[in-house]
């Protein structure tokens, strides 16, 4: 069986590789028959490999739970009460046929890459990654195989991250000049992740920081995993009002234009988030400033990370597929496009029926393939206003 077309003469994935391939597509998810289980499911099963706690990847309604030690907490803050088994990064189980371990993926804490090894045969599924150590969780740990699944979120040669420290830097000046003029700072960022990266790498000595709620509980779950983050309140324990004219107010982008910002008075709003790098993005979310920061990896960062592996066999899921599968052909790589329910950056927000979920979609992808087996700073306004 060969390949569909897809969009610019892509060919995506139709069934071809046969029913021994060691991972296929079902309507539920990505299927590893020869171990019994399913990775980042997007329907109930029995067993699920998961490789990280966005909300696109883990889900409820699972039977069994398998993940990276570090990220326990964090999914049970987001899932509830689970059957949760943490397994240690490096440390090897066995499932059914199947040797499976997790490595780290560099997205957000507790965040894995999944080796699968089966009759000599090495498979490694990405989830998320990005390959800058951010500090907060366990940096990208490249792993050798035969076949890689990778995302694509940014997948075009346009995204190339300015490293963080430039990011923190600007950050701490839009801060301490609204500080100065007696405003609030509103940083919009997704709960999970991105929240706790900006506080870890922001300098927290210029004013009070004020969390959301939603991002406040994943905050404490990052504490209780021994993530070291600056003190933070929430604005009901805010008792000086003048602090909040000098804070920096972390929010999920749920709370634009909600009367929960009324009580900051006049404010400074940003967007943080690898969409900033596009022109117009910042119009369209409406902000005074955007600042280009993702737990993606950027166009150079997938390159590296898919020459890293060593694969010769590569998948590339959700994100920008078509580019991608023709630059990894180019390099003389079987590459191929196969389709998800994963919606990268889109999906990084929070679980299902969250306070904070994004509110612009991630950019479209390519169509892909169907169920079967896989192939070989200036004042802004008071929210009163």
């Amino acid at each position: 069986m060969g390949d569909a077309q897809g969009v610019d003469g892509v060919a995506v994935a139709d069934g071809a590789g046969g029913a021994d391939a060691l991972l296929r597509v079902r309507p539920e998810g990505l299927y590893c028959a020869a171990g019994g289980f399913f990775i980042d499911p997007w329907r109930p099963v029995e067993r699920a490999l998961i490789t990280h706690a966005h909300a696109d990847h883990a889900r409820t309604g699972h039977a069994h739970y398998l993940a990276a030690t570090p990220g326990e907490r964090v999914l049970r803050a987001r899932l509830g009460a689970i059957d949760l088994q943490g397994l240690d990064y490096g440390r090897r189980l066995r499932i059914g046929d199947v040797t499976v371990s997790f490595h780290p993926a560099g997205h957000v804490l507790g965040s894995a890459q999944i080796r699968l090894e089966h009759r000599g045969e090495v498979w490694v599924v990405s989830g998320d990654y990005k390959v800058e150590h951010d500090g907060v969780c366990a940096g990208f740990e490249p792993v050798r195989c035969d076949t890689f699944v990778t995302e694509s979120t940014f997948g075009l040669p346009v995204y190339r991250w300015q490293p963080q420290a430039q990011v923190f830097a600007d950050v701490d000046r839009w801060w301490h000049d609204n500080a100065a003029a007696g405003r609030a700072s509103v940083l919009y960022c997704y709960a999970f992740g991105k929240a706790q990266r900006l506080l870890a790498g922001v300098e927290a000595s210029i004013g009070p920081i004020v969390c959301h709620g939603a991002v406040e509980a994943l905050n404490a779950a990052h504490r209780a995993s021994g993530v070291r983050l600056p003190s933070t309140r929430l604005v009901s324990e805010v008792t000086d009002r003048a602090d909040l004219r000098r804070a920096l107010v972390l929010a999920p982008p749920s709370a634009a234009g909600t009367t929960w910002l009324r009580r900051f008075g006049e404010y400074s709003d940003a967007f943080a988030s690898g969409w900033m790098a596009l022109r117009g993005a910042r119009r369209r979310r409406g902000v005074d400033r955007g600042f280009v920061m993702s737990d993606h990896a950027d166009w150079p960062g997938l390159q590296q990370a898919v020459r890293d592996s060593g694969a010769q066999r590569v998948f590339v899921t959700h994100g920008q597929v078509a580019v991608m599968v023709r630059w990894l052909r180019e390099q003389g790589r079987d590459a191929h496009a196969f389709e998800t329910e994963f919606t990268g950056e889109d999906g990084a927000a929070t679980a299902p029926d969250a306070p904070d979920a994004p509110i612009e979609p991630a950019a479209p992808t390519a169509p892909t393939a169907q169920a079967g087996s896989l192939p070989p700073a200036a004042p802004r306004r008071s929210a009163a206003d």
